[in-house]
């Protein structure tokens, strides 16, 4: 029975990690570069694992999307910062009823961009730091956190949700 529990939890990070990285490819031009669907995964995996599953789900995923698209800079700090947004979300889900997701998802987002933020500050100081923070990744996290909700409650009306949670005996 244990060793169930841990294949289905294995199985289900592994294919997380593969959405979030595919998810990644998916471009969406807007005006001042493109914003893909990554965190969105990030973000489900949150809700759907414990907390240490759903980090290594979340990381992996996202820095091996940045190795694939040639951002190989950014790899080690996207394992670090996916992974909290993860660690945050799961978290949250298990301390909070009411509002887990929306709330989750807020703090998780708030996460990315400070911590790009950070890395950015260390790499090439303040001013491009804020203005990737403001153009490029709070758009990306208003985006994210639409569509995690909208497929978190698409889940959740079609009962695979339950089911999935079930499935590795884990109910935030």
């Amino acid at each position: 029975m244990r060793n169930s529990i841990w294949m289905h939890r294995l199985c289900l990070a592994a294919i997380l990690a593969a959405l979030g990285c595919g998810a990644t490819f998916l471009h969406i031009p807007y005006p001042l570069g493109y914003l893909n669907l990554g965190d969105c995964i990030v973000l489900l995996s949150g809700l759907l694992l414990p907390p240490g599953w759903a980090m290594a789900a979340a990381g992996i995923g996202a820095a091996l999307a940045d190795l694939f698209l040639g951002y190989a800079l950014y790899a080690p700090a996207t394992l670090l910062i996916k992974a909290g947004m993860a660690l945050v979300m799961a978290l949250l889900c298990r301390k909070l009823r009411r509002l887990r997701s929306l709330l989750g998802g807020i703090v998780a987002e708030s996460w990315m961009v400070l911590g790009y933020f950070l890395y950015e500050l260390l790499l090439y100081g303040a001013a491009p730091a804020a203005q990737s923070a403001l153009s490029v990744n709070l758009p990306q996290a208003g985006v994210n956190l639409a569509a995690a909700a909208a497929l978190f409650l698409l889940l959740q009306n079609s009962k695979l949700l339950h089911k999935m949670r079930r499935g590795i005996h884990y109910e935030p």
